[in-house]
């Protein structure tokens, strides 16, 4: 017995919608990822010149992009984050009408803590895209490196303040426990 109609339009449409979804974000996602998509909301102009003059900037021929270190690497991670995120940046922005630099100071720990906890929750999975096996440089790092290969700790456990302006580090276990920002 063949299947109603209505559900056999279903098989069709849904992955028909789905492939065509999927595609709509594969070839919008590099310019929505992009620095200048980012920095077109004014507030976001400050971070962009700390990204400029920050060591990850240009040195080695790489130009990270805002996406690169805001956005999971995983295609369906990804898309959700900017689905959600991007509505809320959205609202952040009309809500907090940051003009100047001093304004957005007023608000700096929070937008880091936020980003913190996120790459937390990914296991830094932005950072290891280009930092594959990362080695540290001197003896006394070497233990803190082990705790990563035991799952114990992520990248932005240890490297935080690396590409903008400086703001108190965080324990950001205690911080997800505690469900607020607590500084080490």
């Amino acid at each position: 017995m063949p299947p109603p109609r209505y559900a056999r339009n279903i098989l069709i449409f849904v992955p028909l919608l789905l492939l065509v979804l999927s595609w709509l974000y594969a070839g919008t996602e590099g310019y929505f990822s992009s620095t200048r998509f980012c920095v077109s909301c004014h507030s976001m102009t400050y971070p962009e010149r700390e990204l400029r003059a920050s060591s990850h900037f240009g040195p080695l021929g790489f130009a990270p992009e805002c996406g690169d270190c805001h956005l999971p690497p995983s295609f369906f991670e990804r898309a959700a984050t900017h689905a959600i995120d991007g509505v809320k940046d959205v609202v952040n922005e009309v809500r907090y009408n940051i003009k100047t630099e001093e304004e957005f100071d007023r608000y700096r720990a929070g937008f880091a803590h936020k980003a913190r906890i996120r790459l937390k929750k990914w296991d830094s999975s932005p950072c290891r895209t280009c930092h594959r096996n990362p080695v540290p440089k001197n003896d006394w790092a070497r233990p803190f490196h082990e705790e990563m290969k035991g799952g114990r700790k992520t990248c932005i456990d240890c490297h935080q303040n690396i590409f903008h302006k400086r703001v108190p580090e965080e324990d950001l276990d205690r911080g997800i426990a505690e469900n607020r920002i607590v500084e080490r």
